[in-house]
């Protein structure tokens, strides 16, 4: 493409009156906006390695209360989009969240969607909309747009677990906000066992509440799964799961899609390269990511991202499988006919 001309190429006059009328001309940064044949992402390949985290979020536990923090989280920021934005991509905000025994996280509703992974101890909940999920690890846990949520614990040990919102999107779109509440009543435990199996309890099941169906994907369920597919011979193919909404088949949430696979040991994994930016935590095991040809090592719990249309390979080292859960910014892309693939280089 030609050369475009430069903002040091106009008048300095003319670009003073352009200021005054809150005009600006297009041209000088016309390939920034609009760079030829792919974006140029402020995402940066970054790794957060949890044995760095853990002792920093226990000792936030022991500088400020929850009464203090409601929230107690260190946010995993990517340098790219400048640390105090709070961004892992452009659409995607992690957050490590500690609960110690006895606390309560107040329950409270706001506009970004979320969802928990937890990462490690045991004990603790989350309450949905008078639904209480307990926090397994592994388990992955939905609290949509809008659906009243607090946290409690009941255990004995710390639980920590990573937050997922598309809270840079809706905080862009100025849409963000947060309402405080009071402490739920509990309907009933988490909702798994409707959807067991492909079977639901006659009685109870209810097409009217096909949003959010289930808010709850536990771990255990997931793995076996996984480890189902990696043992077929005639499946041939990555042993990958997508976490969805089991009434209609669409992603588990409109913004952020959410996977986990399975790699086998010695298992290499080359990624298409994608429109969408994605997140890669390993729940189990320990991996190789190759980023455009820049290696790193992730061991259980620690977290890397991607930008978009990255070359990415996924390697397993180890002699024991591997099991790696993966956000990204697909559904959104889809819905609004941006998302696409490359061919690897």
């Amino acid at each position: 493409m030609e050369q475009l001309a430069t903002l040091d190429d106009l008048p300095k006059h003319y670009v003073a009156s352009l200021t005054q009328k809150n005009l600006v001309p297009l041209w000088p940064s016309l390939r920034n906006v609009l760079p030829p044949n792919q974006p140029i992402p402020l995402t940066q390949t970054t790794v957060w390695h949890f044995n760095e985290i853990k002792p920093l979020l226990l000792e936030a536990g022991e500088l400020t209360p929850i009464e203090k923090a409601e929230r107690r989280v260190l946010v995993l920021a990517n340098p790219g989009h400048g640390l105090e934005n709070m961004k892992a991509t452009s659409s995607i905000y992690l957050g490590m969240q500690l609960l110690l025994p006895n606390e309560w996280a107040p329950s409270h509703r706001h506009t970004p969607n979320a969802i928990r992974l937890i990462v490690e101890g045991s004990g603790a909940y989350t309450t949905v909309e008078g639904q209480k999920c307990p926090m397994e690890h592994g388990d992955l846990i939905l609290t949509p747009s809008g659906l009243w949520h607090e946290h409690g614990h009941h255990g004995d040990e710390p639980v920590i677990w990573l937050d997922i919102l598309d809270l840079p999107l809706v905080y862009y779109m100025e849409a963000s906000f947060v309402e405080g509440g009071d402490v739920q009543k509990v309907i009933g435990l988490d909702a798994g066992h409707r959807y067991a199996k492909g079977i639901v309890p006659t009685l109870h099941f209810m097409r009217e509440k096909s949003d959010f169906p289930l808010l709850r994907y536990a771990w255990t369920d997931t793995k076996q799964v996984l480890d189902a597919l990696a043992n077929d011979p005639s499946y041939g193919g990555a042993a990958q799961i997508s976490y969805i909404n089991p009434e209609t088949g669409h992603d588990c949430q409109k913004i952020i899609g959410y996977s986990a696979m399975r790699l086998a040991p010695k298992e290499v994994l080359p990624l298409e390269r994608r429109s969408a930016a994605q997140v890669f935590h390993v729940i189990q095991g320990e991996i190789q990511i190759d980023i455009n040809a820049q290696s790193h090592q992730l061991q259980k719990s620690d977290t890397a991202c991607a930008p978009c249309f990255a070359q990415i390979d996924l390697i397993n080292n180890s002699p024991e499988p591997a099991y790696i859960f993966v956000a990204d910014e697909s559904p959104l892309q889809k819905k609004l006919g941006l998302y696409s693939t490359r061919s690897r280089i």
